[in-house]
């Protein structure tokens, strides 16, 4: 039913029945002239700084790109190691500054190649890895020393950043110089993406286990990205990507502390990853907002000490969303001004779309047109040369305050409800995310909303378009390494590393070092999953209704 301009939507969770006042969707403003009227409370000492300085709106470094650019990551996995390994170094070979690892859907669930849920789906999305050995083979020949790695997994994250440790280690490589991000961000998994394994509280104990390890052993790691990227592909508004990430951030922190973390030891080292959409200053003005509000709760709330825990650093991609099968092309355009607003809005990294993502993975004349859309913006466009040109603007900082209301008020209903782990478990974010997804839909479909080549602008015939395909065979390829690794381990071993992780993981103690002797007794990522299930058991999704 309706009431004004609010929605009362119904839940059911855990036998407890209630509703909650839905706001519509939000949009950007509308107006067609800003002038200093609209910015009647604005302070530019409380509300912009100087870059480097609380709240860093404008920034988080006081040199920004003058000092050192923003690091160019291609999100790149693909079928087997060797083959990802050929894609890595094509990349870095083209200028590429930071790799970024794509794993398929079995590695991010925690089964095995050969395991029957694996079936079909080996390579498909992402590189197929099973053991320490796959784990060799992706980065053969790159000193992981010298590079920074961004791994996005979730659930397995744990046993990911153990295989990349224990590779590091066997190729004489210093831990504590190991740079890079494993994304780590089940929260929004249970929000919009759906690759979860344990119960979520569970699973928040796992990532303050990664926190406490990374902390002593790998002090240059970010042990987390907390993303609102999924959340936005699944079609929330700005400003509920703001606020339900900066939400899950709170929850993050929240759990590090409760379990005895000092703020400023771990802070510093999380990151965040937002998406880059088509509405190119509404975008700027959201990463601008993001570093304003994520400042204050550290300070504030949190009462973090040092400035280095209030600054929020994020990683940028590209809308994958945004991306059409009809006339892909003009995804290249897309790209460059998605790409654009998250430099002007002061990100720390970005990948850049393929322009035939929305057929299948790059191809790497694709993925070569993305970077050197990245390399363009950095060298020859100029926008590089100015911090945060937009400083001041009547426009960029009304929406920037705009967004910013939005997102405080999200985060006053979360904490209504009890807290962002509440407000999943009741399926609230999930269906606020849902509203917005469905308002814009309908706007595509009206009309409302225009779509360059879809639903206008469109041609009677598609051009044919190279796409890259995966070789089917590779699957089998895949699950006889990994047979033949299971018959000639040290099974005494591998059977005593696993019923450590069992005992790790009954009695509250850190699991990082059992998991990390588990990978070098040649245990696989779906027995160490299935270890953890074995005692934590599966999430089961909540029913909205």
């Amino acid at each position: 039913m309706q009431s004004g301009d609010l929605q009362f939507v119904s839940f059911h969770s855990d036998s407890l029945q209630y509703s909650v006042p839905m706001p519509a969707p939000d949009k950007p403003t509308e107006k067609s002239v800003y002038t200093v009227a609209d910015l009647a409370n604005f302070d530019p000492e409380r509300d912009l700084g100087f870059p480097g300085e609380y709240p860093f709106t404008r920034g988080i470094q006081p040199t920004m790109y003058r000092g050192r650019l923003w690091t160019m990551r291609q999100y790149a996995g693909m079928g087997d190691a060797e083959e990802s390994n050929r894609r890595y170094k094509f990349l870095i070979a083209n200028g590429t500054a930071g790799l970024s690892v794509a794993f398929d859907l079995p590695t991010q669930i925690g089964y095995d190649s050969d395991d029957p849920m694996a079936l079909g789906e080996v390579g498909k999305v992402g590189v197929a890895i099973d053991s320490i050995e796959d784990m060799e083979r992706l980065f053969d020949g790159i000193s992981l020393d010298k590079i920074s790695t961004s791994m996005t997994i979730n659930a397995t994250a744990s046993i990911l950043l153990a295989l990349y440790v224990a590779v590091a280690r066997r190729t004489g490589a210093d831990v504590k110089k190991l740079s890079g991000t494993v994304q780590n961000d089940i929260l929004k998994e249970y929000i919009a993406r759906g690759t979860y394994i344990y119960p979520i509280r569970d699973a928040m104990r796992i990532i303050t286990d990664m926190f406490a390890w990374a902390n002593e052993h790998t002090p240059e790691w970010n042990p987390i990205s907390i993303s609102g990227y999924h959340m936005r592909e699944a079609g929330s508004t700005a400003a509920q990507e703001v606020a339900f990430t900066l939400g899950n951030g709170i929850a993050y922190v929240q759990a590090a502390v409760d379990a005895g973390l000092d703020i400023d030891r771990f802070a510093p080292r999380l990151s965040f990853f937002f998406n880059a959409h088509n509405n190119f200053f509404e975008e700027v003005a959201k990463f601008r907002c993001a570093r304003r509000v994520w400042a204050s709760i550290m300070r504030d709330h949190f009462g973090a000490k040092s400035p280095r825990s209030w600054m929020l650093r994020f990683h940028t991609q590209t809308a994958g969303s945004t991306l059409t099968a009809q006339q892909p092309e003009n995804n290249i355009v897309r790209t460059a001004i998605q790409a654009l607003s998250a430099v002007l809005g002061g990100t720390q990294s970005l990948h850049t779309n393929g322009y035939d993502e929305a057929l299948a993975l790059p191809t790497e004349e694709a993925a070569r047109i993305a970077l050197r859309t990245q390399q363009i913006i950095a060298t020859e466009s100029g926008v590089a040369n100015t911090i945060d040109p937009f400083a001041g603007s009547y426009y960029v900082e009304s929406l920037t305050n705009e967004i910013e209301q939005q997102a405080r008020a999200y985060l006053d209903r979360i904490d209504d409800l009890g807290g962002m782990l509440r407000a999943i478990e009741r399926g609230w974010v999930q269906q606020e995310i849902q509203n917005a997804a469905y308002e814009y839909q309908r706007a595509v479909d009206t009309g409302e909303a225009i779509v360059v080549g879809v639903n206008r602008f469109t041609r009677d015939e598609e051009p044919d378009i190279p796409i890259q395909r995966i070789d089917e065979s590779l699957e089998r390829r895949q699950v006889e390494r990994l047979q033949a690794l299971r018959v000639r381990r040290d099974h005494a071993r591998w059977q005593s590393s696993l019923n450590l992780i069992r005992d790790h993981a009954r009695s509250g103690a850190n699991l990082m070092p059992a998991i990390l002797e588990a990978v070098e007794s040649y245990a696989t990522v779906g027995e160490i999953a299935a270890a953890m299930r074995e005692v934590f058991g599966e999430y089961q999704e909540s029913v909205v209704i």
